[in-house]
């Protein structure tokens, strides 16, 4: 049905309530100011706003003008502006890839496949759990969780040069929800959050749920562009710092000591605190620097958890943090979740101690040293080269040529059954068009090149026609 020019005011209308930059109260733009603007006639928007009335979303003062109705609907993410095409949609790829059925490829998931996973270890440590005591099976678990988990935690991150007691660690259901939790205790709508750009893809879907504006800072070779961090921290303030430590997602790249160093002279200058997120630290081959270690838990928060590693089902993550900040996150936590998952917990405590996972992760790092390479080299073979050879960990970022476009290409990929990961569903500044990330341990199947090379012929082929 052919849309009318006031149908699209309508739309154009509902859309900045949807995505709250119309809120309640809020008094809409005068007739004339929105006519001249959409370059329609001041009777096109009279209608529109009559029709907006009618339906309850604006109402009308005499006097005064229009304004937004309340209560706003829910919020919904995939609704915040800007809308992106569902086919690339950060949570879409996220979701593809969770509801993929087994015939269809995924080497734009962030997980290892499942017949990389131990099995076995999670299946043991459900067996002991099982004949423990019933309260684990039953029971609500203490405030900061599991002490003995928090014990070797404590112990964990020290290898890492991150002092904290156990009373100083939190357990969470998962690494999003430790993020969550900080930025429930730390932000207020219209903050502002830095993030790498380009970032892990969740930290902006979990961020526009807490309505804060975010800022991309250039990530390079050896972390964020220095440059650009301190011009972001004069020109908007920042309240937090979100990135990953250690191994970098998307790119695989990993801080350097010199650069992590300088991060925390101006992260002291300034009111921001950073949030690292060591998901992928059992991956690591040799130990980067982590600013939890180098700043003592002062101005970061160190967070992680083991669903990459041992299950996405068992869902335990936990950050670490200084005691007076520790006693606050608990209380949120209580308030969002009451008393967390204490089975889960049990199980990942004992899948963590009864002496094969160790064992288990030196073969996963000598089998994803093998998958890169088998990666890189079967890329190479179509023309695509890595931004950078990680060190170790699962993602590759690669750049395409400079007039293609991944987003196009990854729904050609999509229609024949391979699921990939475009550039700019990790960037703020939707710079990279022309990048996608591979996660090598989900690339191993030769269709993955086969289709990915067709459809870069045919965005050839089309951009020529």
């Amino acid at each position: 049905m052919k849309t009318t020019k006031i149908d699209s005011v309508i739309q154009h209308v509902r859309e900045q309530i949807k995505n709250r930059s119309l809120m309640p109260g809020s008094r809409l733009p005068s007739v004339r100011s929105l006519a001249a603007r959409l370059n329609l006639s001041i009777s096109t928007i009279v209608e529109a706003y009559e029709r907006l009335s009618a339906q309850g979303l604006i109402e009308a003062k005499t006097g005064s003008g229009y304004f937004v109705a309340g209560p706003l609907a829910p919020l919904s993410i995939s609704e915040i502006h800007p809308k992106i095409d569902r086919n690339i949609d950060p949570l879409w790829i996220s979701r593809q890839a969770l509801e993929a059925t087994q015939n269809v490829l995924k080497p734009g998931c962030g997980w290892l496949p499942d017949d990389w996973m131990p099995h076995e270890n999670i299946r043991k440590a459900v067996r002991k759990i099982s004949k423990a005591n019933a309260k684990i099976l039953t029971d609500y678990s203490t405030p900061l969780g599991l002490t003995a988990l928090r014990e070797l935690l404590s112990r964990k991150i020290l290898s890492k040069g991150i002092e904290a007691t156990p009373n100083q660690i939190l357990l969470t259901d998962s690494g999003t929800q430790a993020i969550d939790l900080i930025c429930r205790y730390f932000l207020k709508p219209n903050d502002v959050v830095l993030v790498d750009d380009p970032c892990y893809f969740n930290f902006h879907a979990l961020l526009k749920v807490h309505q804060i504006q975010i800022v991309g800072v250039p990530y390079t070779q050896t972390g964020p562009d220095l440059a650009a961090f301190a011009q972001a921290i004069k020109n908007h303030n920042p309240r937090l710092y979100i990135t990953n430590s250690a191994i970098h997602n998307p790119t695989g790249a990993v801080l350097t000591a010199s650069t992590a160093y300088q991060i925390l002279k101006l992260v002291e200058q300034s009111n921001l605190i950073v949030v690292e997120d060591d998901i992928f630290s059992d991956l690591e081959l040799h130990t980067a620097p982590r600013l939890a270690a180098l700043d003592g838990l002062s101005r970061v928060i160190h967070i992680g958890s083991f669903s990459k590693t041992l299950s996405g089902s068992v869902r335990t993550g936990y950050l670490a943090t200084k005691s007076e900040w520790i006693e606050d996150l608990t209380d949120i936590k209580i308030a969002t979740c009451f008393g967390g998952n204490q089975l889960s917990a049990e199980i990942l405590y004992a899948a963590l101690t009864d002496g094969n996972y160790r064992k288990y992760l030196e073969e996963l790092k000598i089998r994803l040293s093998k998958a890169m390479d088998s990666t890189i080299n079967q890329l190479a073979k179509i023309g695509i080269t890595p931004w950078v050879k990680p060190q170790a960990g699962i993602f590759l970022w690669c750049k395409l040529a400079d007039h293609l476009d991944s987003t196009r290409i990854a729904k050609t990929c999509l229609e024949h059954g391979v699921i990939l990961a475009p550039g700019n569903a990790f960037s703020q500044s939707q710079n990279y068009q022309n990048f996608i990330r591979f996660n090598v341990a989900q690339s191993l199947n030769p269709k993955v090149f086969e289709v990915l090379s067709q459809a870069i012929q045919l965005e050839i082929e089309q951009q020529k026609s």
